[in-house]
């Protein structure tokens, strides 16, 4: 229990107060213990997953060394395992879970030493193959002399080289997780088998299926399968490394050593000594060691690492500064407040790989394709074997063997796996540069869907720095009285409408009174008492509602409504002291950037707890015309309901705080603001400076990244469905054309890293 008598709503964390929730019936009993919630989805989740929302932290946590020794497949991250590996599901290498572990590239290392390898051993024996169907060697060598060295140059390449191959393709067949490797495993093995068989014992295959006295053997085929293979797993391993870069260029942004004040003077220190409560001294160009306080000096520091704005901000004396960000020109001292994983920078980096192994919804389509996609192509490579040697010319045999190992070469599930998970890793870390924060890939994706976008008012689409625009005394009364009032009840809120009252008393130096009995209306005002008298601050409803009359002013709270400023009614006693107006100018660039968010397919909705007048005042300036006012958190929630009964897919932007239920009930909610803590972990997009240009941003990083996925997708299916009948042959009876099982590899390895490739793309994307 807060000391407001209020307490923490376990889903959203909006704090709510227990006797309301309990006459809403948003309650739930766990373990003995009653919990409350600010609205019915809360309490409906909380209900279907409490040991979710409950989970206490491990009293042991993992050392970072233990963390570092997690590795994960970027296709399946269900699958973790100690140390590097390959995935059990679909083969690939697995990479470290945790994103400050230092890559270990041994993976690659070993790959590019079997392409090597494959491709010295794999030349000269496609060189005597396809020189011996054109007889360059006949007075040198005969056909059996050339298919002993053949077959023993490809020995080596198909036991040693492809050794990863076979043994991928083999767990994965044994745990009926047949993958793109048994394909290879079989394709390859078949091919040199039976070259094999045919090499030792000749007698065994029939006179009609020779080409010549001696019948024909593919260690050709085998071994250069093998090198080009290998080569795709090359250009893969490379190119995945890439899709890290935006991770690894983050926590780059931090120094390794820093300059720490000390009784004596000043030391050098590495930043993992640095501990909470240090004076650190930033020199003009360094970047700031940490999350920290400036004590002293000034200058602009350039937090578009971050945040993504290129205008550099400055700091002064009593500012936060974030680690990470690039100090100017000036020199600071600062006090380090939040070190290690507790700084904004870290949070981040670690959000980030956490999205980046989601997964879309729209993979499901391919992850069903793939569940039987191993049986069906090994069904089409025995269909099309079997045609060949039935119905195809002679050596019908041979034309089948090439056909079968062909189509099995060239199909590629891992095509269809990787063709959102790359596209979501690049665009998550895309997006972090820009300072768009994605949640995870179905907020991405769910963004990029959306048609409505529902906006708060106060500091996304207005300054957030309101002033005081007017005041309006009461018969009796005059202008400090009124503002005295207002003031001495507002500073009991974190509005920032209040804020603005504030300082207007500040700044004409009123003595404010205590407030006993304060009281928040939610919605509505404030209560409390002022000198033992009932005072009231807040919405003519709210003083209606306690018999105050506020006709005489109503007029004059209509007029400053038009002009685009918020009237707040004083009352004492009773009887009504005036009116305060305070005005929240509107941003320079938000007409520009709402008319730019329209034409990426949104309709903008702007919704305020202000009254009418004023809010389309406001929208009318934004060039908003939808307005939805007189708002209350419950209100935006409800909005948002009304139009999810519309069909519409609503993208909610709020604070993350006053705006938990609307942003609780929204297809994607977007936490407009600094990137607090609550915001990161609750909000499906988190812009780190609450600005319509990163809501911009986020708008065409999730276009940008569907857009990228329906490529890679399309890709890989039309590279499957187009190749496999390729490969067996269908254009044979027209063009008299076969496709080699050594053009199948070449394509199966062209198409993973074509996917791969294309992801990358996103890291040029224009946001």
């Amino acid at each position: 229990m807060n000391d407001d008598g209020k307490v923490t709503d376990p889903v959203c964390g909006m704090r709510v107060a227990p006797d309301s929730a309990r006459a809403k019936g948003n309650t739930a009993h766990h373990h003995g213990t009653d919990y409350f919630f600010c609205n019915p989805k809360c309490r409906d989740k909380f209900v279907a997953e409490p040991a979710k929302y409950l989970a206490p932290k491990p009293a042991a946590a993992a050392t970072d060394a233990e963390k570092k020794a997690i590795y994960t497949c970027p296709m399946h991250p269900e699958v973790k395992q100690v140390g590097p590996g390959a995935c059990p599901i679909c083969g690939m290498a697995l990479e470290p879970l945790d994103p400050t572990a230092e890559a270990d590239d041994s993976e690659y290392r070993d790959m590019r030493l079997r392409f090597i390898v494959a491709t010295v051993l794999s030349l000269p024996v496609l060189v005597l193959s396809m020189g011996g169907e054109f007889g360059l060697f006949d007075s040198v060598l005969d056909a059996s002399m050339r298919a002993w060295i053949e077959g023993a140059l490809s020995l080596p390449v198909v036991l040693w080289a492809a050794a990863p191959f076979f043994a991928r393709g083999w767990k994965g067949a044994i745990t009926g997780n047949a993958n793109m490797f048994t394909l290879i495993a079989l394709g390859v093995g078949v091919a040199f088998a039976y070259s094999a068989v045919a090499l030792l014992f000749p007698d065994l295959v029939p006179h009609m299926y020779r080409m010549g006295d001696a019948p024909p053997v593919y260690f050709e085929a085998s071994s250069v399968i093998v090198a080009l293979v290998a080569l795709g797993q090359v250009l893969e391993l490379r190119a995945r490394a890439q899709t890290g870069a935006a991770v690894r260029a983050l926590l780059d942004l931090s120094p390794k050593t820093v300059r720490r004040k000390t009784a004596s003077g000043t030391e050098d220190v590495p930043l993992s000594d640095v501990v909470a409560g240090d004076v650190l001294l930033v020199r003009p160009g360094e970047a700031v060691p940490t999350d920290g306080e400036v004590i002293d000096g000034e200058s602009a520091v350039d937090e578009s690492m971050l945040t993504g704005e290129s205008v550099a901000v400055t700091k002064a004396k009593g500012d936060a500064v974030t680690g990470g960000t690039l100090n100017g020109d000036g020199a600071l001292t600062m006090k380090a407040t939040r070190v290690g994983a507790d700084t904004m920078l870290s949070k981040i980096v670690s959000l980030v790989a956490e999205a980046q192994r989601s997964r879309a919804p729209t993979q499901a389509l391919a992850d069903s394709v793939a569940a039987w996609f191993v049986p069906l192509v090994v069904g089409c490579a025995l269909a099309a074997f079997f045609a060949w040697w039935l119905f195809g010319p002679e050596p019908s045999f041979n034309y089948g063997l090439l056909a079968g190992v062909s189509v099995l070469i060239i199909a590629c599930p891992c095509a269809l796996g990787l063709a959102t998970p790359m596209s979501v890793m690049v665009a998550v870390g895309k997006g972090a540069q820009a300072g768009v924060l994605v949640r995870n890939a179905t907020s991405l994706e769910r963004f990029a869907a959306a048609d409505t976008l529902i906006l708060d008012k106060t500091g996304t689409v207005t300054e957030g720095k309101p002033t005081l625009f007017a005041i309006r005394a009461q018969d009796g009364a005059s202008e400090d009285d009124v503002l005295t009032a207002a003031a001495a009840l507002e500073r009991g809120s974190a509005h920032p409408l209040a804020h603005a009252i504030e300082v207007a008393a500040k700044e004409r130096k009123l003595s404010l009174p205590t407030v006993s009995g304060f009281e928040s209306v939610t919605g509505q005002g404030l209560k409390g008492s002022i000198g033992g008298k009932p005072a009231l601050v807040g919405r003519a409803e709210l003083l209606k509602s306690n018999s105050v009359d506020v006709s005489a002013l109503e007029d004059e709270a209509e007029m400053l409504r038009a002009d685009g400023a918020t009237a707040i009614f004083v009352a004492k006693d009773g009887k009504l002291l005036g009116l305060v107006a305070v005005k929240d100018p509107l941003k320079a660039d938000a007409a520009k950037l709402i008319g730019e968010l329209s034409e990426s397919g949104l309709s903008i909705v702007m919704a305020t707890g202000d009254a009418e007048v004023t809010a389309r005042a406001v929208a009318k300036e934004a060039g908003i015309d939808e307005v939805a006012a007189g708002m209350t958190p419950e209100g935006k929630a409800k909005l948002v309901s009304e139009r999810h009964e519309r069909g519409q897919v609503v993208a909610f932007a709020g604070d993350g705080v006053n705006d938990a239920p609307a942003l609780a009930a929204a297809d994607v909610s977007i936490a407009m603001g600094t990137g607090s803590d609550a915001a990161i972990e609750t909000a499906g997009l988190t812009l780190l400076k609450g600005e319509l240009s990163a809501l911009l941003r986020g708008r065409r990083l999730a276009q940008a990244a569907m857009a990228n996925m329906k490529q890679n997708l399309f890709f890989a299916f039309f590279y499957n469905a187009l190749g496999v009948p390729l490969a067996a042959g269908v254009l044979y009876p027209l063009t008299g054309w076969l496709l080699s099982p050594m053009i199948a590899a070449a394509a199966m390895s062209v198409s993973s890293f074509s996917v791969i490739a294309n992801a990358l793309r996103l890291r040029n994307a224009r946001l």
